[in-house]
């Protein structure tokens, strides 16, 4: 099991990450782009969205995500919001610490390797 506190140290141990997480939800990043993020959750159509800390948006690619969520369902998952869209939705009370370590480590390196944002 793995909790707000531990993603926060597996971020810690990444040189260049930035970590603008507050206690409602967790946001790390790359140079300006999110890496990992918390889940906002919404209940119904049209209804607002909360933070779900039991939930992670982590980036990947689409091939990635797919494998991941055929692989593990009970791990990783996909909702209407995010389907198309480069990042799995990790579900933190079932995955193991060292699967999660990984897969922010790639989500990282994929921020990492977009060129810089340019200043305005």
């Amino acid at each position: 099991m793995v909790d707000a506190a531990d993603v926060r140290r597996m971020a810690g141990d990444m040189a260049g990450a930035t970590d603008e997480s507050s206690e409602a939800r967790l946001v790390l990043s790359c140079d300006g782009r999110g890496f990992a993020w918390t889940f906002m959750q919404r209940d119904a159509p049209k209804k607002p969205r909360w933070p779900n800390l039991e939930v992670l948006a982590v980036s990947c690619t689409l091939d990635h995500k797919e494998m991941l969520i055929e692989a593990a369902p009970d791990v990783f998952f996909d909702d209407d919001h995010y389907r198309g869209y480069p990042a799995v939705l990790v579900r933190l009370p079932v995955i193991e610490a060292e699967e999660l370590s990984r897969l922010l480590h790639n989500g990282f390196a994929i921020q990492a390797a977009k060129p810089k944002k340019r200043k305005r």
